[in-house]
């Protein structure tokens, strides 16, 4: 993706099922579990590099005995850092008690961070706040085991003033209007609800207060906990959260907007948000691993039981479909397939616009991350090659000639590496003059890969504001003298805010947007603009179930085709000598390529909860009014 978007965030849950000496004695070692979660997070590091956290809690520890670790960073390299604080502690306590060496309940007694039950979480700032405090796992403590939560997650909630609303309503004093603040209060309060009546039930029949504790982590059911909290949730979501004693859970949203896949055998229970670092880390094949169904959690007692529980009635299955375009990792076997069939679906609009020259039409990519669609894009012009060369062949029949035979079968896609990021390159000056100047070097050219007047096709993952296209690109890639520059998104148009955990809240962010805008004002249908304006602001009030997405209007007069067109004039830069064209995937091939995952509302408007509606109208008043805030 040229241009740089916050992704998601990542999380990794591990509980180990077995005592500590058995990974001692089958894998060497009791910190088996900590090995394994900074390979899970660094696996997933492409989710979020602002900020890393760690957390764990030992199972069966004493009054006095320290039962829960979290350390939390935002380091240049915030996983590599918190590991290696891990580690120094540990070495520490080997250095200075050597007699724990080879003494796992010794280790476990007095080393932090080893642990049974394991909670990683990997950060983008959506807020752009990137402070310690604002890094996961959040943790809420009481003196009573039962009630102490860590939590951590993938999400972002359109309705967080509606929750704190809730919280006030039952009477706390919550320190800050945020979702992460605002979800684990909620769960907080209705555990702390559940340990009460379990203590008051237990001391009932007669058993002291003491031994009530074993009896409440017994009896106490996460399930309904979690019922009564996400009643009003209005999101997209995977949540993951530890209880002091042992429980722990990680819970979907009903529509599966955010992804969450699972392992168990009889060693580990493995949770992550990509399937890939699962395969990868435990060694287990694709057909072991499970997705979390949408409004469902996977449960794991303190006695090692594992369910999977209904919490949320699940909806329409709306799971992003930017995951399989850029975020996850591209390892996942049916999300390489799937973006290799994204580059391959859009092939028949590159060959009407470079008039199906082949010859003199150079294929490429940026950024590295474009590649698997590539090689979609490539070889479907390979199989249009070689049905033409059929049909060349068979028309000169028995009597071709050697000669004639090689010029046919020597045709091929011309493929080059034309654009190289320096990742070393930063624009250290702010000022615009300055800047701009550094952000047209940031990538290198392979001078000599394409001749002069040559048509040079290059695909990318997605185009969201177009900034480094038309200050970088597009300007170092006239340098090699193309007739055509044709830049290819293998994903739709974004022309529509997303509120459930990608950083993109403003439409006038949006390259689409704004060329749609420039569209308005060349037909002189500014009043239209205005009249969404006025339906957006009638409905603020309004409940979000009765909210309409009125910016659907904003797009109707014009085809895609017109945007896309307007959308290669506003991102020419000035000076160009090559001629520049955009090409976007259609949304009808998008639901081709990804079948499974059909969440499409950054492209088309249609938002999975109706929180999204209103976040989309409150961005249009927003652009509207002049207001350079987020809508959520």
């Amino acid at each position: 993706m040229s241009d740089a978007i916050k992704h998601e965030c990542g999380i990794s849950f591990i509980r180990l099922l077995k005592p500590l000496e058995y990974y001692q004695k089958k894998y060497g070692t009791p910190f088996y579990g900590v090995n394994k979660m900074y390979l899970m997070m660094e696996k997933q590091h492409n989710r979020g590099q602002d900020g890393a956290g760690f957390a764990s809690i030992k199972l069966d520890m004493e009054a006095g005995e320290r039962y829960m670790s979290r350390v939390r960073s935002i380091a240049q390299q915030p996983i590599q850092d918190i590991f290696e604080q891990i580690n120094e502690r540990i070495n520490k306590a080997f250095l200075e008690h050597p007699e724990y060496e080879n003494n796992v309940a010794l280790q476990k007694k007095n080393i932090p961070y080893i642990g049974e039950v394991l909670l990683g979480h990997v950060r983008y700032g959506t807020f752009g706040k990137n402070s310690i405090e604002s890094v996961h796992p959040f943790l809420r403590q009481n003196n009573w085991m039962h009630r102490n939560l860590i939590l951590a997650g993938n999400f972002n909630m359109t309705n967080v003033n509606e929750l704190f609303d809730n919280l006030i309503q039952l009477g706390q004093h919550p320190k800050e209007k945020a979702d992460t603040v605002t979800i684990m209060e909620k769960i907080g309060h209705f555990l702390d609800d559940a340990v009460a009546k379990l203590y008051k039930e237990i001391k009932k029949e007669g058993v002291s207060k003491k031994d009530a504790s074993p009896l409440i982590a017994e009896r106490l059911k996460l399930s309904k906990i979690l019922k009564k909290a996400s009643k009003n949730w209005d999101g997209g979501y995977t949540m993951a959260g530890l209880l002091g004693h042992g429980d722990a859970f990680v819970l979907r949203d009903p529509a599966g907007i955010r992804p969450a896949y699972y392992y168990q055998d009889d060693e580990v229970v493995v949770v992550a948000s990509e399937r890939p670092a699962i395969q990868t880390v435990f060694n287990v094949q694709f057909e072991d691993i499970k997705e979390l169904d949408p409004g469902h959690a996977i449960v794991v007692k303190k006695n090692a039981g594992v369910y999977i529980k209904q919490i949320l009635t699940p909806t329409e299955r709306k799971a992003c479909s930017f995951e399989r375009i850029y975020f996850s990792r591209g390892s996942d076997k049916e999300i390489y397939q799937e973006r290799k069939t994204l580059g391959k679906l859009i092939f028949p609009q590159i060959l009407t616009s470079i008039k199906s020259d082949l010859k003199n039409t150079v294929f490429s990519f940026i950024p590295n991350t474009a590649e698997t669609s590539f090689f979609g894009m490539v070889k479907e012009a390979q199989d249009y090659l070689n049905k033409k060369k059929e049909e060349q062949i068979l028309s000169i029949g028995s009597n071709i000639t050697q000669e004639e035979l090689h010029k046919i079968l020597d045709v091929r896609p011309r493929i080059e590496k034309v654009a190289i990021k320096d990742a070393k390159l930063r624009t250290f000056i702010t000022q615009d003059s300055s800047r701009d100047d550094l952000v047209a070097h940031i990538y290198d050219i392979s001078y000599g890969s394409v001749k002069k007047d040559d048509n040079l096709v290059i695909i990318d993952d997605s185009i969201v504001r177009g900034t480094t296209l038309k200050k970088s690109i597009l300007r170092i890639l006239d340098r090699l003298s193309p007739k055509k520059i044709i830049v290819v998104s293998s994903a739709p148009q974004i022309r529509y805010p997303d509120c459930y955990g990608i950083d993109m809240a403003k439409l006038e962010d949006f390259i689409a947007f704004r060329a749609a805008l420039a569209l308005h004002e060349d037909a002189n249908t500014m009043h239209i603009v205005e009249a969404i304006y006025k339906k957006c602001l009638a409905q603020v009030n309004s409940k979000d179930k009765d909210v309409v997405n009125y910016v659907k209007e904003f797009y109707t007069p014009f085809t895609a085709n017109q945007i896309s067109q307007k959308t290669g004039v506003l991102l020419s830069p000035k000076g160009m000598n090559a001629e520049v064209e955009i090409i976007y995937q259609t949304i009808e091939n998008l639901h081709i390529a990804c079948p499974k995952n059909l969440g499409d509302w950054y492209f088309t408007g249609n938002y999975p909860t109706p929180g999204g509606n209103k976040v989309v109208n409150r961005a249009f008043i927003n652009f509207y009014e002049g207001k350079n805030e987020r809508a959520y």
